[in-house]
């Protein structure tokens, strides 16, 4: 069974998560969710199981480890640098590209 890549974005505020998102945005994948904490990050890692998140790295209280202790098998993108992040775009135009370079999401698929 195929199914679409699933990307979560996260971003201090509405205005930057539109932003962010505008620029995740893709064909090849579909958006989940949209969180402008912290906190509603980790719940809807939980919730949604995305298979890559994308992070503003000036989110506060941002933590590469509560996202993997929330969704271990994510890869995590981040607008900025953020130590532990499987990938890094300087800039928003650079987030596709990030994307299409991680690592395949491996293992069984979960339902």
């Amino acid at each position: 069974m195929c199914r679409a890549l699933k990307v979560l974005c996260a971003a201090p505020g509405p205005d930057a998560l539109q932003a962010l998102k505008g620029a995740a945005v893709s064909a090849a994948w579909e958006l989940v969710g949209g969180a402008v904490t912290a906190a509603e990050l980790v719940k809807q890692l939980d919730e949604l199981v995305p298979d890559v998140v994308v992070v503003d790295a000036a989110l506060p209280d941002l933590g590469i480890g509560a996202i993997r202790r929330a969704a271990p098998r994510a890869r995590v993108v981040a607008l900025g640098p953020l130590e532990g992040a499987d990938g890094v775009a300087d800039s928003p135009q650079g987030i596709r590209h990030a994307i299409l370079g991680l690592p395949p999401v491996g293992g069984p698929v979960r339902r």
